[in-house]
């Protein structure tokens, strides 16, 4: 992605997923489920790690209320001039999603 590539409005859409349009016109859609599941943080890198390993061990994962209510995307705040920071309804807000990232 160019460096001059830049977001220029992020809006909510039907279903509560976000659109991103971009300085060259394209249009990046998300869903709140998509966008947590790609989060780069290292808690969420861990617990990929772990839940892949206990689907291999066939174990039941118990996973807290909070995670069982529908997902919503509650802010997205800029960090610098290269990614955005979103906090979700399931108290989540650790990761920083690069402009790359968010394109995809």
């Amino acid at each position: 992605m160019s460096p001059d590539v830049i977001p220029v409005a992020i809006e909510r859409t039907k279903g509560d997923e976000i659109q991103i349009r971009w300085s060259d016109s394209r249009v990046s859609t998300w869903t709140p489920s998509e966008l947590r599941n790609a989060c780069p943080c290292a808690t969420c890198k861990e617990r990929k790690k772990a839940t892949e390993h206990q689907q291999a061990a066939s174990i039941l994962q118990v996973i807290p209320l909070k995670e069982a209510q529908p997902l919503r995307i509650e802010a997205m705040q800029p960090v610098g001039n290269y990614a955005y920071n979103v906090r979700f309804s399931d108290g989540h807000s650790s990761g920083i999603f690069g402009f790359d990232l968010l394109r995809k």
